[in-house]
């Protein structure tokens, strides 16, 4: 019986990220080379999101983009709790666009200064990358 419940739960488990999985992640260089971001599924051929590259300033991306994004919130990264850690990563942005996917920045340090870097870039137009 024990084994059972273990083996359904894993089960569901497995079927429940498999949808996450399928898309396709690629670890990619900022421009200048001072960062690596990710890059999740495939852009859209001539769209203004195969343009981004990880590295670019928020405001770059609102000028490629002609436009604020739909939503956006900020969020504490875990680096937050490390003692002593002075990168612009302590807190992060996410930014939905509708119809294109979601972006994410960096979002400054403890102390809310410097960030605002693209580090992450997931091509979804339906939305459902927007986890607030």
């Amino acid at each position: 019986m024990h084994r059972t419940a273990i083996a359904i739960a894993l089960a569901a488990c497995v079927a429940w990220a498999a949808p996450a999985a399928a898309q396709e992640v690629r670890e990619v260089e900022s421009r200048d080379g001072s960062l690596t971001g990710e890059v999740v599924g495939t852009p859209v051929e001539g769209s203004p999101f195969a343009q981004l590259e990880i590295g670019m300033d928020q405001s770059e991306v609102q000028d490629l983009m002609d436009r604020a994004p739909d939503r956006s919130h900020g969020y504490e990264s875990g680096k937050r709790w490390i003692p002593f850690y002075f990168g612009n990563d302590a807190r992060r942005v996410q930014a939905l666009y509708r119809g294109h996917g979601c972006l994410i920045f960096t979002g400054g340090n403890v102390w809310g200064g410097a960030g605002g870097e693209l580090i992450q870039i997931e091509h979804d137009a339906s939305g459902e990358c927007y986890q607030p």
